[in-house]
Order: C-alpha cells, then structure tokens, then sequence
C-alpha cells in the first residue's frame, strides 16, 4: 500500500509511539505489533497507558504491576517450537516509574533511600501519579538507557496531549527548580541576593505560623534532598527527545475511518512534523479495506429456482454482498488517500476490525501476523 513495510519497521526500529484519538483501537494495535515483533525473533516491550480489561486479560496483564510482565513463550508460538524472540507487556504505574527515576538519578542509593522513605515522598508521588505523560517519558527513557529490550512500543494516551510526555520531565523539573527549591529549600539551595532572601524569610515565617517549625524544617530537608535530581531530569528529557527525533525512532498513527479519527491523525501528522519527530505512518484500524469479502450470491439462485424461502434468502444475501462491497470499495480509496504524498519509507496499512477474536491471544497472535505481512 506503500513505498514502507511494516515488518521492516519492527525489525530495524528501537522505539515505537503509537498516537491517535481515543477509541482507535491504539492499545490493541500496539499489543499486536508487539507480538509480531516477537514472534519476528526481537526482544520486545510493550508500555501500555490503560488498557481496556478485555485486552488486559488477553495479554495476562497484571494491575499495578511494579515490573514488566512476559508473555510465555506457548503463546506467542502456538503451533510451532519457541522462537529466540521475548515480548513483554507493562501497564504504567507511575508511582513505580517515580521511584525508579528516584535511584537512577539520585547521587547514591541511601540518598535515595532518604527521599523515598520520607513521609512527605508519598504526598508527592501521588500527586506525580496522576500525569500520565512524566510517567510514559521517565519509562520509556530508563528502559531506552537499560538496553534490555530491542524495540520498545509506547501507546500514548488518547488526546492531543498525547505528545506532551515529551515535554513532561523538564516542566517538572522547571517548577520545582525555579519556584519551589529556591524559596522552600534549604539555604544552599537559594537564589543569592537580598531580595530572594526576604522572600524566603516570609515563605519561612508563614510555613512556620500554619504548619508549625518542626513540619517546615522537615519540608526543607526534603526538598534540599530532591532538589539534587532536577539536574538529571532535564537531563534526561533532552536524551529523550534526541533519542525520539533519530532514524531509532517512528511515530505510528492509529485511525479508523471515521471522520472525527481521521481529521485527529491529520492534526497528529502536524505536530509530528513541527516537533521534527520521524513519521512512519498510518494504521487504518477497523476497516474493510481488503479483498475477502462476500462474492456476489446470486448464482445460488440458480439452486434455489422453486423454493420461495430460498429465493429470499440468496436476495437477502445479495443485499449484503453488496453492502460489504461498497464499504470496502471505500475503505480501499481511503487507504489510497493516506498513502498519498507519504515521505520516503512511511507505509499505510489497513487493519481489520477483529472484534470477538481478542478474547483469546490467538487473536492477537493473527492480528499481528495480518499487519507485519503488510
């Protein structure tokens, strides 16, 4: 369907985003193509934001799991010997994600032991928690820096701000940087200057008047000790976006042929394309764009010349026929459109609505082999 192959794409990449608008069927594509991968001989991990629980069963995923989960190797080759290639499968806990980050940049591990087993960390964890994008990025990094895994899937969340995990890690490390250590932390972490100082005198005396001196001479001491790791945030989000802008890297949009998906991957393309992020091109998900449909029935009628019942039901089939033919015909010249002007080895494959077949990893395992074969 176009100058790229998507089997070529799982084997070379090292990291996949998949992108789209909600409903799209982003997970369960991500999850195939991780299976396809696999089963290619790669050693594969699937990141996946909040899967629905049908496809958590499907791929044994376990809730609030602290690590990565594997798929065992009789399922991702059913009817034929093991293969050398690993898939596993991780729903993001972002409390996890933030207390990895905390011993991968702390200078030490008992400094990291201070700050994570301080009682104000789990107020601050919490509120990191509810940010999806820091969790996807800090993942995704650490993963990339353990080179564990030789590709790597990320299922974005489902909205336009899908691509802020981009940007998550150095707004964090901002804030608390510029706003926060500054007038909250210990001296040795102050701004110089007279003014700064006065402010921090009236942060001090209004801290001590609400909260007491005990509780805001614990607060700074924990914020001093966190205030070593922004350094290493920003960092890391400047590794990241390096590693994400590189030939390594391919940006996937998920759409189905509905208009509202459609026009939420042409807005996607964009701002690939502003951020100078590789784009590597379009999934069609959901669709009939593809040559198995009914044939024609009406040559049953000859069989049925006598018996009105018959008659009827080879009309009715007719009827059908020709409904599965136009919605093909136009799914195909959709597919066509959006593999018009792609850059050079960008792909638009087509892949079917699989529906009831997820309840089993089979299904996974024959959606997977349908895309990689193009």
């Amino acid at each position: 369907m176009s100058d790229g192959d998507l089997r070529q794409l799982l084997l070379t990449k090292r990291v996949i985003v998949l992108c789209g608008a909600g409903g799209v069927g982003k997970t369960t594509t991500a999850a195939a193509l991780g299976v396809a991968a696999a089963r290619a001989g790669r050693k594969v991990l699937v990141l996946t934001i909040d899967p629905a629980r049908r496809l958590a069963e499907t791929m044994g995923l376990q809730e609030s799991g602290t690590k990565p989960t594997p798929v065992p190797p009789e399922r991702l080759f059913p009817h034929e010997p093991p293969g050398p290639g690993r898939l596993d499968v991780w729903m993001l806990d972002p409390r996890a994600v933030f207390e990895r980050m905390v011993f991968r940049l702390a200078p030490s591990p008992d400094a990291a032991r201070a700050i994570v087993e301080h009682r104000l960390y789990r107020f601050l964890s919490e509120l990191v928690a509810g940010v999806q994008e820091y969790a996807a990025a800090e993942a995704l990094d650490a993963f990339l820096s353990e080179h564990r895994y030789e590709l790597i899937l990320l299922d974005t969340p489902p909205s336009r701000h899908a691509l802020d995990f981009l940007d998550a890690p150095g707004r964090l490390a901002r804030f608390l940087d510029d706003r926060i250590v500054s007038l909250f932390a210990p001296e040795r972490h102050a701004r110089s200057g007279r003014l700064w100082h006065g402010a921090q005198a009236v942060v001090d005396r209004v801290l001590s008047g609400v909260f007491g001196t005990h509780f805001t001479h614990e607060l700074r001491g924990f914020i001093g000790a966190f205030g070593g790791l922004f350094a290493g945030m920003r960092l890391h989000t400047e590794r990241l976006r390096s590693r994400l802008a590189s030939p390594d890297a391919g940006f996937l949009l998920v759409t189905s042929p509905e208009t509202t998906s459609l026009h939420e991957a042409a807005w996607f393309r964009e701002a690939l394309a502003a951020r100078g992020l590789p784009f590597a091109g379009y999934v069609l998900n959901r669709s009939w764009a593809h040559d198995d449909v009914l044939t024609a029935p009406e040559a049953l009628l000859e069989h049925a010349k006598g018996d009105r019942h018959a008659e009827s039901a080879v009309k009715a089939l007719s009827r059908m026929a020709t409904a599965e033919q136009s919605r093909s015909a136009a799914h195909l010249a959709l597919l066509h459109r959006l593999a018009e002007h792609l850059p050079p080895g960008a792909l638009a494959v087509a892949a079917p609505d699989t529906g009831a077949e997820l309840e089993e990893f089979s299904g996974l395992v024959r959606l997977g082999d349908a895309l990689s074969a193009g």
